[in-house]
């Protein structure tokens, strides 16, 4: 009796002890941290173009400042700012009243040397009196001319004329205004503006990186197989015409550090004059780059990292080398390889070893806006 009873007690127990175990692994099962589900995308390559962007002050081609020769006040201003102009057209008049005063003194001096000449000249030739009298008589006839062609001149001058075709600038001074050849202001500035200059400047570093960029022993060869560059306006749009570069300072600027550069645009429209500012749009195409969104990455400690997918949907971390970035891309150099699958989006949810559930979405709907970069 006794020995069936023992026996049906440890048969009791391995059931309670059975219905424990059960439990345990139920409860560790609920426990255990369940996959969530992260849209992936595949590394591709592409062919893209990157813009560097630098500063640029724009002139014309022609600046010609126009400046009084003589002195005197302004009586008329016969064009306005922004007049087109040809090359000899009258701009301003000065006041003449006592420059016609002096050139009436001068004239009279002249036709009084002038009789002096012709009432010498007989009597050279009928030997009264020496040749001497009459070549100092022409001499002084020239002396007064001379005296009477320099007033008239300065009268000239009076009438102040465009020195190139081209339209003018800011008119500083109106009428009444004194002015003289000693005037720090010009009066105007007439610019040529059918073509545009665009000044910009590097630092020696980029000078130097940039010229290794194009083929050449000599930099004009270099400049001579640079692409056409692009002028982004104040306002944010890019201007209809490309440009060239065309000049590089051969001297580095000891006050900046930096090297300037010339490039020319066309300009029909006369869009562009004199002090416009901007940007200009150096490109550089990446034939077959690797390529990975910004925001299908994270920064530690200076680095740029993406995850990738691994074994068992475990992500682990990969450090990129960039070679630059172009909108919201990153040209990548090493970490990845054209194929790899990468966590797209959330990704600062995750940490190294986590297992997710991968939901593929398309490459271009991760890195829009690729229209703007990818040719």
């Amino acid at each position: 009796m006794k020995k069936s009873l023992s026996i049906s007690g440890l048969f009791v127990l391995l059931l309670v002890l059975a219905g424990c175990g059960n439990e345990g692994e139920s409860q560790a099962q609920a426990a255990a941290p369940q996959a969530k589900p992260f849209p992936v995308t595949e590394v591709p390559q592409r062919t893209l173009t990157g813009y560097t962007t630098y500063p640029v002050k724009i002139e014309g081609i022609i600046n010609s400042e126009v400046r009084a020769k003589v002195s005197g006040y302004i009586t008329d201003v016969l064009v306005d700012e922004g007049q087109e102009v040809k090359k000899g057209q009258l701009l301003f008049k000065l006041e003449t009243q006592s420059l016609n005063q002096d050139a009436a003194a001068a004239k009279a001096n002249v036709n009084a040397a002038q009789v002096e000449v012709d009432k010498l000249k007989p009597l050279v030739e009928k030997n009264i009196i020496s040749n001497v009298q009459l070549e100092t008589a022409k001499a002084k006839l020239q002396q007064a001319q001379s005296s009477y062609n320099s007033v008239a001149a300065n009268i000239g001058y009076a009438n102040i004329k465009s020195p190139v075709d081209g339209y003018v600038g800011s008119i500083r001074l109106r009428e009444g205004a004194l002015v003289s050849p000693t005037s720090t202001q010009p009066l105007t500035t007439v610019s040529n503006i059918s073509k545009v200059y665009a000044y910009f400047s590097m630092n020696e570093t980029e000078y130097l990186d940039f010229l290794k960029e194009y083929e050449g022993e000599k930099v004009q060869d270099k400049i001579n197989n640079m692409p056409e560059v692009e002028l982004k306006l104040a306002n944010g749009t890019t201007y209809s015409e490309k440009g060239k570069i065309e000049t590089i300072n051969s001297q580095v600027n000891e006050n900046t550090g930096s090297i300037s550069f010339r490039a020319v645009f066309d300009n029909p429209s006369r869009l562009l004059s004199n002090g416009n500012s901007g940007k200009i749009l150096i490109p550089k195409t990446y034939e077959n780059a690797l390529i990975v969104p910004q925001e299908s990455t994270f920064e530690r400690q200076g680095n740029v990292l993406v995850y990738k997918i691994g074994a068992n949907n475990k992500v682990t971390s990969s450090t990129l080398e960039i070679i630059t970035r172009i909108d919201n891309l990153y040209v990548v150099k090493s970490g990845v390889k054209q194929g790899d699958t990468i966590v797209a989006k959330g990704l600062a949810k995750l940490r190294p070893d986590t297992e997710i559930k991968p939901q593929p979405v398309a490459f271009d709907s991760v890195a829009k806006p690729i229209e703007k970069v990818f040719r």
